[in-house]
């Protein structure tokens, strides 16, 4: 997949395209439906397929609020190239392309730049100066133009909720992070190079990995999960949160991960945790020998989780 930055860029590549557009962060169930339908799309047409995609989050720029990223830009990069899309434009969302009118965004970046001949998005899909644009007004302006065709991909449903990338990040907010990989389609993962911290946890019998990752959202809590160094798989236990236990708490939260079985040293590797399954809530404990005995406890319940999913 090649990876380009600019409109320039893309428009000194060979189109026509197939165009999917959109944040895509988390590389939901959803997001995965339209890249399917845009590569397919483009085989059938005989077009180049790709995605247009911003960084950062446009409401990042617009100033309605700090959007928390799911996934990082590398990361969502990754999945995306695994689906099998040709290109993705990662489009810089600052206050110039922000003004762009419906029309501008239409002209400039779909016809000229993209040479799309057919556009695929969502049904809620807004775009252009304060997200005036609709699918509708898109659709129209195709029609009218003959230069383009619109196709609306219906989202994906679990449990009767729309699969989006709203609905997981207030999942994992909560902790709920076997209700978000379910709408992931993967494990909810962090990222990151294993850091020296202060051996709390060696001094009570676990010794854990400290993860330095980039990743925005940090789900609260003790989980059952899985550590990928290299190409293996450990399981282990990873908690999250500020340490109440030994203080006022940390002003952010820590990322520590207990692998099952595992007696070598990772300081300096890259470490990616998916988090299966929450135990329990981050808590203040009357002192450590409690909690060691807790986390004991912990460490059974993940032990059997994974002699029950192998």
């Amino acid at each position: 997949m090649r990876i380009l930055r600019s409109l320039a860029s893309a428009a000194a590549s060979p189109g026509p395209r197939a165009v999917a557009v959109g944040n895509f962060d988390g590389c939901h169930l959803g997001h995965r439906r339209i890249l399917a339908r845009l590569k397919d799309s483009a085989r059938e047409k005989g077009l180049v397929s790709l995605l247009l995609t911003f960084s950062p989050h446009p409401e990042n720029v617009l100033g309605r609020g700090r959007i928390l990223m799911i996934q990082t830009l590398r990361r969502r990069l990754e999945l995306v190239g695994a689906s099998g899309i040709d290109q993705v434009l990662v489009m810089p969302f600052d206050s110039v392309f922000a003004s762009l009118s419906p029309a501008g965004f239409i002209d400039r970046v779909l016809v000229a730049a993209l040479k799309a001949r057919v556009v695929f998005v969502g049904r809620n899909f807004r775009f252009g100066r304060g997200r005036q644009g609709t699918v509708k007004s898109l659709r129209d302006a195709g029609r009218r133009t003959g230069r383009f065709e619109v196709c609306v991909v219906t989202p994906v449903t679990r449990s009767g909720k729309t699969v989006s990338s709203s609905l997981i990040r207030r999942l994992l907010h909560a902790g709920k992070v076997r209700e978000a990989g379910d709408l992931l389609g993967r494990p909810y993962e962090l990222s990151g190079r294993v850091v020296r911290g202060r051996s709390l946890g060696r001094r009570l019998g676990f010794p854990t990995a400290n993860i330095r990752t980039e990743n925005e959202i940090l789900p609260p809590g003790i989980f059952v999960s899985r550590a990928l160094v290299g190409s293996k798989a450990h399981p282990g236990l990873t908690y999250i949160g500020r340490r109440p236990t030994f203080g006022a708490g940390t002003a952010a939260p820590s990322v520590e991960t207990f692998l099952l079985g595992f007696g070598g040293s990772l300081y300096g590797r890259e470490v990616t945790l998916q988090l299966l399954r929450r135990l329990r809530s981050d808590r203040k404990f009357p002192g450590t020998e409690s909690l060691a005995a807790q986390i004991g406890r912990d460490v059974a319940r993940a032990r059997h989780f994974f002699r029950s999913h192998p």
